[in-house]
């Protein structure tokens, strides 16, 4: 698993200064030269990056100003490009951006930049990252207890393989264990979804802090296996944030 990102952008001044950057980074980099069609590329692709030519590029802006409407990438890390001539840094934070680059770009300043980003991306990454697990799990509802098998677990949530089918918005409890620890989790959660397939999603509710800690602990480890580097990329982005 790598971090993924997406510049909208025509400008090869641009193009030759940030690609290198965020590959240095290991962060895969897509490249969209005409607003329209990133706008397109944004409604079905998920990036954890996405950098917007927005004074220089012609709809840049109104991509810029549009992301947070968007399902996929609502919560991605965004970066504005701006001239110094038509759109401010306030404006662009205004309109949602969470960093923003002013052009001429210097190796320096990109590579600054995107450190100090990086820890929010892999932050965002994990909050909606799904880790495949097969778990027996069991589903406590109306005073009986089901016997589950999860399919994938994130830190808000959990899909599971039931045999009797539950209501969407039915709360049950859920308790499972974390496969390698010594810890059991028990849960308050809600059905999210239900599929024809006895396929379930359930959102967690109300998760004790100790356990919510472990769970993310957890995902960490996991996360550390497919995305290797990921701690010492989140460390050395603490570290150029602090300079």
């Amino acid at each position: 698993m790598t971090l993924d990102s997406l510049i909208l952008s025509k400008d090869p001044e641009v193009l030759r200064v940030i690609r290198p950057t965020l590959e240095k980074l290991s962060i895969e980099v897509e490249i969209c030269h005409e607003a329209r069609a990133g706008a397109n590329i944004l409604i079905s692709d998920k990036f954890d990056a996405i950098i917007v030519d927005c004074d220089d590029l012609n709809g840049g802006l109104a991509v810029l100003q549009g992301l947070r409407t968007t399902p996929s990438n609502k919560n991605s890390v965004t970066f504005a490009i701006l001239n110094g001539k038509r759109t401010t840094t306030q404006q662009a934070f205004g309109m949602g951006a969470n960093f923003v680059l002013q052009k001429p770009i210097s190796a320096l300043n990109a590579s600054r930049c995107f450190l100090a980003a990086l820890n929010f991306m892999v932050k965002e990454r994990r909050r909606y990252f799904r880790q495949p697990v097969k778990l027996l799990v069991k589903v406590v509802f109306e005073g009986k207890t089901l016997h589950a098998t999860s399919t994938n677990i994130s830190e808000g949530g959990i899909a599971l393989m039931v045999r009797e089918a539950l209501p969407k918005g039915a709360a049950p409890h859920l308790k499972f264990s974390l496969p390698g620890k010594n810890v059991h989790l028990e849960v308050e959660a809600e059905v999210a979804w239900v599929d024809v397939k006895g396929l379930a999603g359930f959102r967690f509710h109300n998760v004790p802090k100790a356990s919510q800690e472990q769970l993310e602990q957890w995902l960490d480890e996991q996360m550390e296996q497919d995305f290797p580097g990921a701690k010492q990329r989140m460390a050395a982005a603490n570290s150029g944030a602090s300079h």
